[in-house]
Protein backbone atom coordinates (compact mmCIF):
# COMPACT_ATOMS: atom_id res chain seq x y z
CA UNK A 1 0.00 0.00 0.00
CA UNK A 2 1.28 3.47 -0.83
CA UNK A 3 1.27 6.09 1.92
CA UNK A 4 1.88 9.82 1.99
CA UNK A 5 3.44 10.88 5.27
CA UNK A 6 4.50 14.16 6.83
CA UNK A 7 8.06 14.02 8.17
CA UNK A 8 10.13 16.51 10.18
CA UNK A 9 13.92 16.52 9.84
CA UNK A 10 16.92 18.79 9.43
CA UNK A 11 18.60 19.18 6.05
CA UNK A 12 22.23 20.29 5.61
CA UNK A 13 22.72 22.72 2.71
CA UNK A 14 26.42 22.98 1.72
CA UNK A 15 27.85 26.46 1.03
CA UNK A 16 28.45 25.56 -2.64
CA UNK A 17 24.65 25.39 -3.12
CA UNK A 18 23.63 28.64 -1.34
CA UNK A 19 22.98 30.39 -4.70
CA UNK A 20 20.41 27.76 -5.82
CA UNK A 21 16.68 27.85 -4.91
CA UNK A 22 16.48 26.61 -1.30
CA UNK A 23 13.40 24.36 -1.72
CA UNK A 24 14.82 22.63 -4.82
CA UNK A 25 18.14 21.91 -3.11
CA UNK A 26 16.39 20.69 0.06
CA UNK A 27 14.13 18.28 -1.92
CA UNK A 28 17.13 16.93 -3.85
CA UNK A 29 19.22 16.37 -0.69
CA UNK A 30 16.30 14.79 1.19
CA UNK A 31 15.67 12.43 -1.75
CA UNK A 32 19.36 11.42 -1.68
CA UNK A 33 19.16 10.52 2.00
CA UNK A 34 15.64 9.00 2.16
CA UNK A 35 14.82 7.26 -1.15
CA UNK A 36 15.44 3.51 -0.98
CA UNK A 37 15.61 3.38 2.81
CA UNK A 38 13.21 1.27 4.86
CA UNK A 39 11.45 2.48 7.97
CA UNK A 40 9.51 -0.05 10.05
CA UNK A 41 6.50 2.30 10.40
CA UNK A 42 6.54 3.94 6.95
CA UNK A 43 7.93 1.17 4.74
CA UNK A 44 10.18 1.80 1.73
CA UNK A 45 10.68 5.48 0.96
CA UNK A 46 9.87 6.11 -2.70
CA UNK A 47 10.20 9.89 -3.05
CA UNK A 48 10.12 13.19 -1.19
CA UNK A 49 7.13 14.98 -2.70
CA UNK A 50 7.35 18.54 -1.45
CA UNK A 51 8.61 20.79 1.32
CA UNK A 52 5.74 22.16 3.42
CA UNK A 53 7.83 24.31 5.72
CA UNK A 54 11.50 25.22 5.84
CA UNK A 55 13.03 27.08 8.77
CA UNK A 56 15.77 29.67 8.91
CA UNK A 57 19.20 28.07 8.46
CA UNK A 58 21.63 27.74 11.34
CA UNK A 59 25.36 27.72 10.69
CA UNK A 60 27.51 25.52 12.90
CA UNK A 61 30.99 26.79 13.64
CA UNK A 62 33.68 24.93 11.71
CA UNK A 63 31.19 23.52 9.14
CA UNK A 64 30.02 26.46 7.03
CA UNK A 65 26.84 24.66 5.88
CA UNK A 66 23.34 25.87 6.76
CA UNK A 67 21.10 23.50 8.72
CA UNK A 68 17.38 24.00 8.09
CA UNK A 69 14.54 22.35 10.00
CA UNK A 70 12.06 21.08 7.40
CA UNK A 71 8.60 19.58 7.29
CA UNK A 72 8.01 17.62 4.09
CA UNK A 73 5.67 15.04 2.58
CA UNK A 74 7.05 11.75 1.33
CA UNK A 75 5.59 8.83 -0.61
CA UNK A 76 6.36 5.37 0.74
CA UNK A 77 5.36 1.80 -0.04
CA UNK A 78 4.38 -0.25 3.01
CA UNK A 79 3.25 -3.82 2.44
CA UNK A 80 0.82 -5.14 5.05
CA UNK A 81 0.41 -8.70 6.30
CA UNK A 82 -2.57 -10.40 4.53
CA UNK A 83 -2.73 -7.63 1.90
CA UNK A 84 -3.60 -8.81 -1.61
CA UNK A 85 -1.13 -7.52 -4.18
CA UNK A 86 -0.80 -7.70 -7.94
CA UNK A 87 2.58 -7.93 -9.59
CA UNK A 88 4.79 -9.40 -12.28
CA UNK A 89 6.95 -12.50 -12.03
CA UNK A 90 10.53 -11.27 -12.49
CA UNK A 91 12.46 -14.49 -11.79
CA UNK A 92 11.78 -18.22 -11.56
CA UNK A 93 14.02 -20.48 -9.45
CA UNK A 94 13.87 -24.08 -8.22
CA UNK A 95 12.38 -22.89 -4.93
CA UNK A 96 9.81 -20.41 -6.23
CA UNK A 97 8.93 -17.25 -8.12
CA UNK A 98 9.98 -13.71 -7.31
CA UNK A 99 7.19 -11.20 -7.86
CA UNK A 100 7.72 -7.45 -8.29
CA UNK A 101 4.98 -5.48 -6.53
CA UNK A 102 5.60 -1.81 -6.94
CA UNK A 103 9.09 -0.94 -5.69
CA UNK A 104 9.58 -4.21 -3.74
CA UNK A 105 9.85 -7.93 -4.49
CA UNK A 106 8.27 -10.90 -2.74
CA UNK A 107 8.72 -14.67 -3.02
CA UNK A 108 6.06 -17.24 -3.81
CA UNK A 109 7.61 -20.49 -2.57
CA UNK A 110 6.89 -23.54 -4.80
CA UNK A 111 4.66 -24.92 -2.04
CA UNK A 112 2.50 -21.77 -2.30
CA UNK A 113 2.06 -21.57 -6.10
CA UNK A 114 -0.93 -23.98 -6.48
CA UNK A 115 -2.44 -26.98 -4.72
CA UNK A 116 -0.82 -29.13 -7.42
CA UNK A 117 2.69 -30.66 -7.19
CA UNK A 118 5.10 -28.23 -8.88
CA UNK A 119 8.11 -29.16 -11.04
CA UNK A 120 10.86 -26.74 -12.03
CA UNK A 121 11.73 -26.66 -15.75
CA UNK A 122 15.22 -25.12 -15.87
CA UNK A 123 15.43 -24.99 -19.67
CA UNK A 124 12.18 -23.10 -19.98
CA UNK A 125 12.59 -21.17 -16.72
CA UNK A 126 9.12 -22.16 -15.54
CA UNK A 127 7.25 -23.79 -12.70
CA UNK A 128 4.84 -26.47 -13.97
CA UNK A 129 1.86 -28.11 -12.26
CA UNK A 130 2.13 -31.91 -12.49
CA UNK A 131 -1.60 -32.66 -12.91
CA UNK A 132 -3.11 -29.28 -13.80
CA UNK A 133 -0.40 -28.48 -16.39
CA UNK A 134 -0.48 -24.86 -15.18
CA UNK A 135 2.74 -22.97 -15.88
CA UNK A 136 4.26 -19.92 -14.24
CA UNK A 137 6.98 -18.04 -16.11
CA UNK A 138 8.89 -14.78 -16.04
CA UNK A 139 6.67 -11.90 -17.18
CA UNK A 140 3.40 -13.48 -15.97
CA UNK A 141 1.02 -11.17 -14.10
CA UNK A 142 -0.20 -12.60 -10.79
CA UNK A 143 -2.35 -11.83 -7.77
CA UNK A 144 -1.04 -13.00 -4.39
CA UNK A 145 -1.54 -12.52 -0.65
CA UNK A 146 1.25 -11.45 1.72
CA UNK A 147 1.65 -14.20 4.35
CA UNK A 148 5.05 -13.33 5.84
CA UNK A 149 6.63 -9.93 6.27
CA UNK A 150 9.94 -8.72 7.69
CA UNK A 151 10.85 -5.06 7.22
CA UNK A 152 14.14 -5.35 9.10
CA UNK A 153 17.25 -3.65 7.78
CA UNK A 154 17.82 -0.33 6.10
CA UNK A 155 17.13 -1.18 2.45
CA UNK A 156 14.60 -3.14 0.38
CA UNK A 157 17.25 -5.83 -0.28
CA UNK A 158 17.16 -6.75 3.42
CA UNK A 159 13.36 -7.10 3.59
CA UNK A 160 11.61 -10.42 3.22
CA UNK A 161 8.08 -10.78 1.87
CA UNK A 162 6.47 -14.21 1.60
CA UNK A 163 3.49 -14.63 -0.76
CA UNK A 164 0.87 -17.29 -1.44
CA UNK A 165 -1.29 -17.95 -4.50
CA UNK A 166 -3.06 -21.04 -3.09
CA UNK A 167 -6.32 -19.34 -2.12
CA UNK A 168 -9.44 -18.69 -4.22
CA UNK A 169 -9.11 -15.62 -6.44
CA UNK A 170 -5.30 -15.73 -6.37
CA UNK A 171 -2.73 -16.92 -8.91
CA UNK A 172 -1.77 -16.13 -12.46
CA UNK A 173 -4.42 -13.89 -14.05
CA UNK A 174 -5.24 -16.55 -16.67
CA UNK A 175 -5.85 -19.14 -13.91
CA UNK A 176 -8.21 -16.76 -12.13
CA UNK A 177 -10.21 -16.19 -15.34
CA UNK A 178 -10.43 -19.97 -15.94
CA UNK A 179 -11.77 -20.48 -12.39
CA UNK A 180 -14.38 -17.74 -12.94
CA UNK A 181 -15.57 -19.44 -16.15
CA UNK A 182 -15.79 -22.82 -14.39
CA UNK A 183 -17.77 -21.20 -11.57
CA UNK A 184 -20.28 -19.69 -14.05
CA UNK A 185 -20.76 -23.04 -15.82
CA UNK A 186 -21.51 -24.78 -12.49
CA UNK A 187 -24.04 -22.06 -11.60
CA UNK A 188 -25.79 -22.45 -14.97
CA UNK A 189 -25.99 -26.26 -14.57
CA UNK A 190 -27.48 -25.97 -11.04
CA UNK A 191 -30.05 -23.41 -12.23
CA UNK A 192 -31.05 -25.66 -15.16
CA UNK A 193 -31.49 -28.70 -12.90
CA UNK A 194 -33.64 -26.76 -10.43
CA UNK A 195 -35.77 -25.33 -13.27
CA UNK A 196 -36.71 -28.86 -14.53
CA UNK A 197 -38.15 -29.98 -11.19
Amino acid sequence: MYLISKIEDTVRIPPSRFEEPLNDVAVELLNESYVGTVDKKLGLMVTVKEIEDIGVGNVIMGDGAAYHDVVFTALSFKPELHEIIEGEVIEITEFGAFVRMGPMDGLVHVSQVTDDYINYDGKRGALLGKESKKSLEEGDKVRARIVALSLKGKSSKETKIGLTMRQPGLGKFEWIEEEKKKGKKKTVKKTTKQGKK
